[in-house]
């Protein structure tokens, strides 16, 4: 019978659970918090900007492309999975022996196979996909605001000469 004072024994951390929660859920932190346990606060970082890139796609969704809020909230959402597609590409290309030292230091070290290897590689083709169309997205708006003329600048005033009655000579 174990002894109930004993400290239960070190959960395994599989590098290959970690790289596909990455590249399936990295952008909400689901990585992070597998890694390391619900109180990681760079897993709770990821939140804000998926949430406010979600909120952006929602709001040119139902305004168009010409809401300006829409343009600063959808390029976070870009970097967000960006960022989580690189966590997934640095889980899955950690060789095994630093995995285990850093995840599993009182466990004995595992092959990890194929898995983490093959979900580097779709963080890599989804992360630059992502990271091209958010560059592409945000240079294109940047540009588009810049051909706008200034709000402030197409107000007519009307002249001060043409409120004053006409000169006779």
């Amino acid at each position: 019978m174990p002894d109930p004072s004993s400290p239960p024994p070190p959960r395994y951390r599989s590098k290959a659970v970690a790289t596909w929660l990455a590249v399936l859920g990295g952008a909400l932190g689901a990585d992070r918090f597998y890694l390391h346990g619900w109180r990681d606060r760079l897993g709770w970082l990821y939140w804000p900007p998926t949430l406010l890139g979600l909120v952006g796609v929602q709001r040119m969704r139902a305004f168009g492309q010409d809401d300006r809020v829409a343009w600063a909230l959808i390029p976070l959402l870009g970097l967000a999975l960006s960022a989580a597609m690189l966590g997934a590409i640095v889980h899955g290309l950690t060789p095994d022996a630093a995995w285990s030292r850093r995840h599993n230091p009182r466990l004995p070290a595992r092959s990890s196979g194929w898995l983490p290897v093959l979900g580097a590689v779709t963080a890599l083709a989804i992360g630059a996909t992502v990271l091209i169309g958010t560059i592409a997205f945000s240079v294109q708006r940047f540009f588009e605001w810049q051909q706008q003329p200034p709000v402030a600048a197409t107000a007519t005033v009307p002249a001060r000469d043409a409120q004053l009655p006409p000169r006779t000579a």
